[in-house]
């Protein structure tokens, strides 16, 4: 490798974790994180890099292309579970795969936001990643989805209004309801029953659809130690539950890596939980309305 070459991959791999963050929050994904950014390494060595005027600029739009192919491929295959990754399937064998990894880059991003990303178009997504999240000018948004700026400012706009959704109750209430679900969550995740009965009224029901049970379990649940009885099966889920707006109230999704897997809806009086469902089945999950649950 010649010494051109060599300082060309020099600046590349200082731009590598960059592009692997812009693509990761595209493609919910590590392993097709990884894929794409390699893609684009390959394509950088196919130009004349001295032609380049912005080499990071360049690198950033040509990810973002990739990356949207890989939506639209995506988008393509409706008959893929909800939460499936075209992406993860080609990349769990290889070399990319890394759970510890990809654990940790999706609570750096925040499994909430992958979650309601992955309900957006390819489009939306795109504009929406690269204006909200990196600050990228609607200018260059614009020649990676080959419309007008002003069109790619109504995508990342209307992409906004979906992620972080409209809430059915007041603030104050709705920080209340946070705070309780919050509450059990964490107490799922340690199995602290006491912390659970604090949280749970005791009238509570739970009722979960046939796809969040095993096969002949009872879905519906009611009073506090009926429901007590089905909280350990659920702590080994919390790990990777997230709280975020379902269907306008406070709600949480089960979504390792990222994937929904599972959402619940609560409802909450008196400070107390009086019920809550489990739902998994896969056409249900897709027909909830999902966004971010802003910071107080």
């Amino acid at each position: 490798m010649d010494d051109g070459r060599d300082a060309l991959a020099l600046r590349f791999e200082t731009e590598r974790p960059r592009l692997r963050a812009v693509a990761h929050r595209m493609l919910g994904s590590l392993g097709g994180a990884e894929d794409a950014v390699q893609e684009a390494w390959l394509r950088l060595g196919r130009v004349d890099a001295d032609g380049i005027d912005n080499l990071a600029a360049w690198l950033t739009t040509v990810v973002s292309r990739i990356c949207l192919d890989m939506l639209r491929s995506r988008t393509a295959r409706p008959e893929d579970p909800v939460g499936q990754q075209v992406s993860d399937r080609i990349s769990d064998d290889g070399e990319h795969a890394d759970p510890e990894r990809e654990a940790l880059l999706v609570d750096s991003v925040g499994r909430a936001l992958l979650v309601v990303l992955d309900r957006l178009g390819p489009a939306e997504r795109v504009a929406f990643v690269l204006h909200d999240l990196f600050a990228v000018p609607f200018e260059q948004i614009a020649a990676v989805l080959e419309r007008s700026p002003a069109a790619a400012k109504k995508l990342a706009s209307r992409a906004r209004q979906r992620v972080h959704g409209a809430p059915l109750l007041p603030r104050a209430e709705l920080d209340a309801h946070r705070h309780v679900v919050e509450a059990f969550l964490t107490a799922s995740r340690g199995g602290d029953l006491d912390a659970l009965v604090a949280v749970l009224a005791p009238e509570v029901v739970r009722r979960s659809d046939p796809a969040a049970v095993p096969a002949g379990a009872a879905t519906v649940a009611r009073g506090r130690a009926a429901v007590l009885e089905g909280v350990a099966a659920f702590g080994r889920r919390a790990g990777t539950a997230a709280v975020l707006l379902v269907n306008g109230q406070v709600g949480a999704v089960v979504a390792p890596g990222g994937r929904l897997r599972v959402a619940l809806t609560f409802t909450v009086g008196d400070g107390l939980i009086t019920g809550y469902e489990v739902i998994a089945d896969p056409a249900r999950l897709r027909a909830l309305e999902l966004a971010v649950l802003d910071p107080d």
